[in-house]
């Protein structure tokens, strides 16, 4: 049952710069070789990832640091198809590391959660705010509230979305089966795109990570913890939400995990990675960095996990 109706409302201090490392991509991975002996260390990332790489990683790096940012999802497909070779993979969701892609280890390094984030200066934005976390549903199924979100065939909050949906309907009861009562495909935006919409004036609403809120100083909803894919302690009734990718794999719904690996082992690299796994920058943008992260799966190298 719904906790007592009450609102919960953040708003977080602006970083700087990220207007520009969060308008898209960010360099150009390579198709072949990764990028080792050049002297530059290529990334390919999570989109939600592109503002905390850009501005948190970067600077605290040696290397030249070159990122890509995509969709997991799309990112995953790109590397298994052979058609980008970075020396460093992060995808949200480390499921894509179990089909399309296939390394021998990786390493989860951050979590997140979902929420919903609005625009207080949209009518419809403060109809969000002012149903608050036990009704925000309402005026999006009623039509009052432009919407956007990230499609579930390129990235992982595109599907944790219909997820966060399912498991929406069942906590507060709905007459109505919000994953298919609310999406619509107009709502669909890139991931690296999603909250600068507002900016635009294209959509009242998103439902977003909580980073990506953070990091663009944006009001938004906390949902609760068995909505939010947030807790590992709800992790069996997020698994009863499923999504089925164009390839075919059924991801599971389980709490957010980020995770990350090496394709091309080199000193830079591993610097490069060591910080991104291990470093402090990620809670400043949004991100939750458990006390047992980062956390190893695999035929992790001794030199890595060591």
């Amino acid at each position: 049952m719904p906790t007592p109706p009450r609102r919960l409302v953040r708003r977080r201090s602006v970083l700087a710069g990220i207007g520009a490392a969060f308008g898209g991509v960010a360099g150009c991975v390579g198709t072949s070789g990764g990028s080792g002996g050049t002297g530059t260390v290529s990334m390919l990332a999570a989109g939600s990832l592109n503002n905390a790489l850009e501005n948190g990683l970067r600077p605290a790096v040696d290397a030249r640091l070159r990122v890509e940012s995509h969709g997991s999802a799309q990112v995953a497909r790109l590397v298994a198809e052979g058609q980008k070779d970075p020396d460093i993979v992060s995808l949200a969701d480390v499921a894509l590391f179990d089909g399309p892609l296939d390394p021998e280890w990786y390493a989860e390094f951050a979590t997140n959660a979902i929420v919903v984030a609005y625009n207080p200066e949209t009518e419809g934005g403060r109809r969000v705010a002012d149903a608050g976390r036990d009704g925000w549903y309402r005026p999006i199924v009623s039509g009052e509230v432009d919407l956007g979100r990230t499609d579930p065939d390129l990235d992982p909050l595109g599907y944790r979305t219909l997820f966060a949906l399912e498991l929406a309907t069942d906590y507060y009861g709905t007459e109505r089966d919000l994953r298919t009562a609310i999406p619509e495909r107009d709502q669909i935006y890139p991931e690296t795109q999603l909250i600068s919409q507002f900016e635009t004036g294209s959509i009242d609403a998103a439902i977003a990570y909580r980073s990506m809120a953070v990091e663009r100083d944006y009001d938004y909803l906390d949902l609760p913890a068995e909505i939010d894919l947030s807790d590992p302690a709800f992790a069996e009734s997020y698994a009863t939400s499923t999504y089925e990718l164009p390839s075919g794999k059924v991801i599971e719904g389980g709490p957010i995990s980020y995770g990350s690996t090496i394709r091309h082992d080199e000193p830079s690299v591993r610097d490069v990675f060591e910080a991104h796994v291990a470093g402090d920058y990620l809670p400043a943008y949004g991100f939750d960095r458990p006390d047992d992260h980062p956390r190893y799966s695999g035929d992790v190298p001794s030199e890595i996990a060591g």
